[in-house]
């Protein structure tokens, strides 16, 4: 949760900085493009590695490279020698980093509970992940104000020593051990297994469905924030954190939903509320009111993403587990790159407000369009690669 609080405020201070280096709705959306692209190149690729070398390892590597491109970064801000393109280029180096920490990160999850328990698992995970979101956002606008946004980046790149030491006093279990496939053969058998798996076709639907149109508010909230509502960088870590907010309180509501409503209800739930908050910013004015409403958007951002992440842990093998995270990684960060480029011109041509209302109302679309696409948990499914062939085919 520390490294995650460190890494909310890069964001803030990338974004925030941008806005000042080049501020245009192109040059501040292709932050949030420069930060999930790499997916494109190494998501697959980094789900095999994954599956095939010791993840504590991979871990250990990511963890050391991503405090490395932070440190950077901040050295150059502070001594006044980062551009909008070396500030591009080193988020990117980022990315590379956390694309391929994310597929042996999510994999590693069943490694530590039962299967039963998986579902509550991805849930405190995510209770983490959103209570760093709601701190991390409203420190790093304290911290960009006070001492600019090289101050975020090096105590970014601080929070990764804490992984670091815990990840390298952790032992894996025996049973958890590397196998002598190479990398091209496992992502083969990586692409054959998701072909031929529609519960994980259905989840990759719905999360691209979502998250291109919900990635608008993601790539053109610093500049609501500054151009609509006037605010200072301490503002829009503000409203990040409203986000965050809203997210902790989707966990507690989601442990409760779980038991009543099916997870294709809780999707497109969320889905229509995450639209009805797009629409909603598009026409208010007041800073209190944003900030009510974003925590709606965070509850319905969480309610989304932990249930489609959880179908995706609990239909997946612990065989091809990584592989198969890191193509669902690869649809989620890929919407969210692109989506990002779309709507930065998109705003660039008619401006923040009707580019919200446009998002919007595309996602309560893409709500109906993909409901009936069902999602399901299998917490007792036969996890040997036999008896998923014989499902799959």
């Amino acid at each position: 949760m520390v490294s995650n609080i460190g890494t909310w405020m890069q964001n803030v201070g990338a974004a925030w900085l941008m806005t000042s280096l080049a501020p245009t709705p192109m040059m501040v959306a292709l932050v949030q493009t420069a930060t999930y692209l790499p997916v494109f190149l190494l998501g697959v690729p980094a789900g095999a590695f994954a599956d095939i070398i010791d993840r504590r390892k991979l871990l250990l590597v990511t963890q050391a490279w991503m405090l490395a491109a932070a440190g950077l970064l901040g050295a150059l801000t502070l001594a006044g020698a980062v551009g909008p393109w070396t500030l591009l280029l080193l988020t990117f180096a980022l990315g590379l980093g956390s694309t391929m920490n994310a597929p042996a990160w999510q994999a590693i999850v069943p490694e530590l509970v039962e299967r039963s328990e998986l579902p509550a698992a991805i849930a405190l995970n995510s209770v983490g992940f959103n209570l760093a979101r709601a701190v991390g956002p409203a420190l790093g606008g304290l911290v960009v104000a006070a001492i600019g946004a090289g101050g975020a980046f090096v105590l970014n790149a601080i929070s990764f020593v804490g992984v670091l030491i815990v990840l390298y006093l952790w032992r894996r279990s025996p049973e958890h051990t590397a196998v002598t496939e190479g990398v091209s053969s496992a992502i083969r058998a990586g692409m054959r297994y998701v072909w031929h798996a529609p519960q994980l076709h259905s989840v990759l639907l719905r999360s691209a469905a979502f998250v291109l149109s919900a990635s608008a508010l993601w790539s053109i909230l610093p500049l609501v924030a500054r151009d609509e509502l006037h605010s200072e960088s301490a503002g829009y870590g503000i409203l990040l954190g409203c986000l965050g907010a809203g997210s902790i309180l989707g966990a507690v509501i989601l442990s409760r939903l779980r038991s009543s409503l099916s997870p294709d209800v809780i999707v497109t739930g969320a889905t229509v509320l995450f639209g009805l908050v797009n629409i909603a910013l598009a026409y208010l004015n007041a800073f209190s009111g944003v900030a009510l409403a974003l925590m709606c958007g965070g509850l319905g951002w969480m309610a989304v993403n932990s249930t489609l992440n959880t179908s995706a842990q609990t239909v997946l093998p612990a065989w091809v587990r990584a592989r198969a995270l890191a193509v669902y990684l690869l649809g989620f960060q890929g919407s969210m790159a692109i989506g990002s480029v779309i709507w930065g011109a998109v705003a660039s041509r008619v401006g923040l407000r009707t580019t919200l209302l446009i998002a919007g109302i595309a996602l309560l679309a893409g709500a109906a369009l993909t409901a009936r696409r069902r999602l399901a948990w299998f917490l007792d499914m036969d996890a040997s690669p036999a008896a998923q062939a014989d499902q799959s085919g």
